[in-house]
């Protein structure tokens, strides 16, 4: 039973820390993780059914928060950083599987990045013009 005592100790003073489960800082990136697993699902789904601008969003949240989580804010948590870096990285992904789509399709980059912010209006009825009758 000695040798359950230094464990015992490491448990409780996790339990009890800054970034342990007592606190938000563990919680909110436990529950994150369901960003980066619905990112990963969507690599399944065809590239044209993928948003330009959900990834954009995605992307920069995951590299602001990996930088302020990781190095910045005080306590440091790990976690947080971490859930975020996969995050960026998923969405990053993502809109590297789009631009390479558009390529291949014959869009010069100037176009691809327009259909990465704006979607395609040929295939989104709520952006097209409304007639003149």
């Amino acid at each position: 039973m000695a040798s359950a005592a230094p464990h015992a100790s490491k448990f409780t003073r996790f339990v009890n820390s800054e970034t342990g489960p007592k606190t938000v800082h563990f919680w909110a990136p436990v529950l994150k993780w369901a960003l980066v697993v619905a990112g990963l699902n969507d690599l399944q789904r065809p590239v044209e059914k993928i948003s330009g601008t959900q990834q954009i969003a995605l992307f920069a949240t995951g590299a602001i928060w990996t930088r302020w989580a990781g190095f910045v804010i005080q306590p440091r948590n790990a976690l947080l950083a971490s859930v975020n870096f996969f995050l960026g990285g998923v969405a990053g992904y993502q809109l590297c599987r789009i631009a390479a789509y558009r390529s291949n399709l014959g869009d010069s980059p100037t176009q691809v990045m327009k259909y990465i912010l704006n979607g395609n209006p040929q295939d989104n009825p709520k952006r097209e013009e409304p007639s003149a009758n």
